[in-house]
């Protein structure tokens, strides 16, 4: 196949359950340089009963996991449905769907991301594409992350791409090679936290703000094997679960300063891989709306230009750029790079149905 002009819908839905994120990108392959023009998205939150299903799905059993793959397909099938519907949107030429990550442990050999069952493209003539993490730990890598090929090829202006969802990670180019990697959890924890005081999440950071940092706490967090480990790394939720909220719970503190020492550690461990360098760096992702977040990082990044895109790229990056996975896998060019996830090689991944 050969789409060097395209109008694809690309659909994301994060570890940190803020919805299902959706984008119509328009992509034009122009002297070897790819350019973007992303036209209507939305994000359609979830359920009260499909936030719970999806929080807690990593606990259940391998029968249920089948049967929630099934009913989450139909569901985000019909989500895809009404959004095209809604915003009345016409010629697409295809779609590029990522799912929803339930489990993620590629030293173990597996990742499963539900919403990819053959449904999914239920009711479309087009092509759809998606599941593009398992064929990476097949070969061998973390499965993740994706995107920087993405900031390789649409952002290539910034020295560092920086996202805070679910997950922190970075990318940038080192000695001509892409190096990218996951640096810490971030929302899956701190809306964890927010959560049980009944809200969505900490606007603007205003309750870390008011918290005071636990040293102990801080210092515990930042010992953590996981920080010790060279690149390729990845994070699932199962790290959440099993030892960044058991190590939190157990000091008992009150939720501001849960809050306020949690942020301090992102900014430090983010700190930590940006030590000595100079540049600019682009934030994008639900953290770019903390603004204590975003000033603690900048404390503790003197060196460098700290750049906040527009709010569609901050809310949409994630769906443009799995939008873009798509494009490159129906040119069946690589869209996974083994410098990035530790696979034995660069490959065009992704399910076209």
């Amino acid at each position: 196949m050969n789409f060097e002009k395209i109008k694809i819908l690309g659909i994301m839905s994060g570890t940190s359950l803020d919805g299902i994120d959706f984008a119509v990108v328009d992509f034009q392959l122009i002297n070897n340089k790819w350019h973007f023009l992303i036209h209507e998205n939305a994000t359609f939150s979830y359920s009260d009963e499909w936030f719970s299903r999806l929080k807690f799905a990593a606990h259940l059993s391998a029968d249920e996991l089948v049967e929630l793959n099934k009913e989450y397909t139909s569901y985000l099938n019909a989500q895809i449905h009404k959004f095209i519907f809604d915003n009345q949107i016409k010629n697409l030429d295809a779609i590029a769907s990522h799912g929803h990550t339930i489990l993620h442990n590629p030293k173990e050999g597996y990742t499963l991301q539900i919403g990819n069952l053959p449904e999914i493209k239920s009711g479309f003539s087009i092509p759809f594409i998606c599941d593009f993490r398992v064929q990476d730990v097949q070969l061998g890598g973390q499965g993740a992350p994706l995107v920087p090929i993405g900031d390789r090829l649409l952002f290539s202006e910034f020295d560092f791409c920086l996202n805070l969802g679910g997950f922190s990670n970075i990318s940038f180019d080192q000695n001509d090679i892409r190096i990218a990697f996951d640096i810490c959890p971030v929302n899956t924890v701190l809306n964890y936290y927010v959560n049980q005081l009944d809200l969505e999440y900490d606007d603007q950071g205003k309750i870390a703000a008011s918290g005071k940092i636990n040293q102990n706490l801080f210092d515990t967090l930042n010992a953590n094997a996981f920080y010790s480990k060279t690149f390729p790394k990845s994070l699932g939720i199962e790290f959440v679960f099993a030892e960044v909220i058991p190590t939190i719970d157990k000091f008992n503190l009150p939720i501001a300063d849960v809050l306020a020492t949690y942020v301090e550690h992102i900014a430090y461990q983010i700190s930590i891989q940006l030590k000595n360098k100079k540049g600019k760096v682009m934030i994008t992702g639900g953290g770019a709306f903390n603004i204590y977040l975003i000033d603690r990082i900048k404390n503790h990044n003197p060196n460098m230009i700290v750049e906040i895109p527009n709010s569609e790229i901050i809310n949409y990056k994630e769906a443009l750029i799995f939008a873009f996975l798509g494009v490159l896998r129906l040119n069946n060019i690589n869209n996974v790079l083994a410098s990035v996830t530790g696979a034995k090689h660069d490959h065009s991944s992704g399910v076209i149905f």
